[in-house]
């Protein structure tokens, strides 16, 4: 009886120190860190200014749009592009929705949703950002692709 008692007292601490222990680790640091750069960068955006997207960019960026019939390469052809509607893009304000990112050793995948609302008009957005930790330490972007939230009709 002595020893059911020991055993299921140490279980029970053992499980509750699993239970109570900081689950932050250097995944979690790094993947907030990458949504705080997402969300800087769109909040500049909803300014008109596309430059704190421009910051987090690679040289070697590439970049989907559904307004765009073919992929944009190169961060000169996409700061080309951005030059041409500066001012132009704004939102009153935006969500982002379940954000997630997946971690490799060199590699971050954020996805999320983004509602973006414009005075009564709302925006729905998938959208998925590809970083990559580049040789001076920095996250950048090297590719980014934005689809409307539309579901297919199966009928």
């Amino acid at each position: 009886m002595k020893k059911v008692f020991l055993f299921s007292s140490a279980l029970l601490l053992a499980i509750s120190s699993m239970f109570g222990q900081n689950k932050n680790t250097p995944n979690d640091a790094l993947a907030n860190k990458i949504i705080g750069m997402e969300k800087a960068a769109l909040e500049e955006w909803n300014k008109g200014n596309p430059d704190g997207f421009l910051q987090i960019y690679a040289q070697d960026y590439t970049y989907f749009d559904p307004y765009l019939k073919k992929r944009v390469d190169g961060f000169n052809a996409i700061k080309e592009l951005y030059d041409g509607i500066k001012g132009q893009v704004s939102a009153d304000k935006y969500e982002m929705v379940d954000p997630v990112v997946q971690l490799t050793e060199n590699i971050a995948v954020l996805t999320f949703n983004l509602y973006s609302y414009s005075g009564e008009k709302l925006y729905q957005w998938n959208c998925t950002e590809v970083y990559k930790l580049q040789p001076n330490k920095e996250w950048k972007i090297i590719h980014t692709h934005w689809s409307y939230i539309r579901p297919m009709d199966m009928k």
